[in-house]
């Protein structure tokens, strides 16, 4: 198997070069590229994740449906579509762009730093999903109106549900002329 890399990117969103992704977080974090998705059901109803207990940045942690990094070259949307599949065993066919300028900072106890351009993406899918529990340690759907009490959301969850107006169903489609440039394909 090859190494996963994340692409890096300057302060305009431009790839700069590609990093190690086993070796990319720590407490000097480069800004890289990331993404964050949100499954809704037809209900309207958000599934929720809890990050496996062993994974290096932000175990344990409840959170949106499912994050990662694109590979060098890969379009986003194909990414989002890459990890629900290896994460939660989603099939997506509808990927859509609702946050393209999300940017965010944000350090765990440990010092350990996120440091992501990271467009969120609405993905609606109905059903169960199969978690892989090297990433997933559980689920459960939510609720839109009750996201916010949920105990210990990740911190870029909190930031996204302040730019994120109204129910899924309403959030409006992004601009991807506003993504960063290395997310634009």
């Amino acid at each position: 198997m090859t190494e996963e890399r994340v692409v890096l990117l300057d302060d305009a969103g431009r790839a700069i070069g590609t990093e190690a992704k086993a070796t990319v977080h720590h407490s000097a974090t480069p800004l890289h590229l990331a993404f964050s998705s949100y499954v809704v059901d037809g209900a309207g109803r958000v599934l929720l994740t809890q990050r496996a207990l062993t994974k290096p940045t932000w175990p344990g942690v409840w959170t949106n449906s499912c994050c990662g990094h694109p590979l060098p070259g890969e379009p986003v949307p194909d990414a989002v579509r890459r990890r629900l599949a290896d994460e939660l065993g989603i099939v997506a066919d509808g990927v859509e762009l609702v946050l393209p300028e999300f940017r965010y900072r944000a350090e765990m106890p440990t010092g350990v730093v996120e440091n992501e351009m990271c467009p969120v993406y609405r993905v609606r899918w109905s059903g169960d999903p199969t978690p892989d529990p090297t990433e997933v340690a559980s689920y459960r759907w939510v609720e839109w109106s009750d996201l916010r009490d949920v105990p210990g959301l990740s911190p870029w969850c909190l930031l996204q549900l302040d730019e994120l107006s109204g129910a899924p169903g309403e959030w409006t489609v992004g601009d991807p002329a506003l993504l960063p440039p290395a997310a634009r394909s």
